[in-house]
């Protein structure tokens, strides 16, 4: 069956102006033009455009999808498994989240009491979730299964204490990090507290540090575009200038 701009988005439940903006990019092209200039969409696009919107789903960017799909060694199949997966891990994290809020709906109305550790564990579990989708295939190819399962594991016997401690001090590093930039000097005293800020955010989530591991951690922050524009959406740089002051904290600047 084939189908116009207006058909495949009504069908789909995007819009036409996506559609167009996706052939614009050269991420979905259309089958064909008809004689009167519509763009008409097959079958190939029609499964071209569920695998985009799956990853969408995701949190994946457009041009790393575009990647992903334009990869000749792509598998459709793997990837609608890899797809049932990751949503029934989604699906979990969800009826965890639900059953929190239940508990936490129930403490209010007086039926049962809930403790601070069941209060968090949804939103721990989340937070564990998310940067699996994000970065679990880097990290994990990087750092070993072990650590990272032990990394998660020791994210989600946080004490509620441990966890806002956590969260101030990745605030702390993204705002030392901003006066830093302005001076300029990787080696100098503000740069270096970022970098020791840093470390102290590492130790709530790696169960053993290494200096090592802290310097490779910053060097993927730069090749990796996702971590990159993390660090970098304040200031164009902020990553490669975190990299680097981190690399002469640890000693191991080239």
């Amino acid at each position: 069956m084939e189908y116009t701009v207006k058909k495949l988005g009504m069908l789909a439940g995007v819009s036409t102006r996506t559609l167009r903006y996706y052939d614009e990019i050269g991420l979905l092209k259309p089958a064909r033009t008809n004689s009167s200039g519509y763009r008409i969409y097959g079958q190939v696009e029609v499964d071209k455009l569920q695998q985009i919107l799956f990853y969408k789903e995701l949190g994946l960017e457009l041009d790393l999808i575009m990647d992903v799909l334009n990869d000749p060694c792509f598998d459709a199949n793997q990837a609608l498994r890899e797809h049932r997966t990751k949503l029934l891990d989604k699906r979990d994290q969800l009826d965890l989240l639900i059953a929190n809020v239940d508990k936490t709906i129930g403490v209010k109305e007086g039926r049962i009491s809930m403790s601070d550790k069941e209060k968090f564990a949804g939103f721990k579990q989340e937070l564990i979730e998310e940067n699996e989708r994000k970065y679990g295939n880097e990290t994990r190819e990087k750092y070993g299964d072990e650590t990272i399962n032990q990394s998660n594991a020791k994210l989600q016997n946080m004490t509620q204490e441990d966890y806002e401690k956590v969260t101030r001090l990745a605030e702390q590093v993204h705002e030392t990090l901003a006066v830093a930039l302005k001076v300029g000097d990787p080696s100098s005293d503000i740069a270096q507290k970022a970098a020791d800020l840093h470390k102290q955010w590492l130790t709530y989530y790696w169960s053993e540090y290494s200096k090592e591991a802290h310097a490779g951690l910053a060097q993927m922050y730069v090749d990796d575009e996702r971590f990159k524009a993390y660090y970098d959406k304040d200031q164009d740089g902020a990553a490669e200038f975190l990299r680097d002051a981190i690399h002469i904290y640890t000693g191991m600047k080239k």
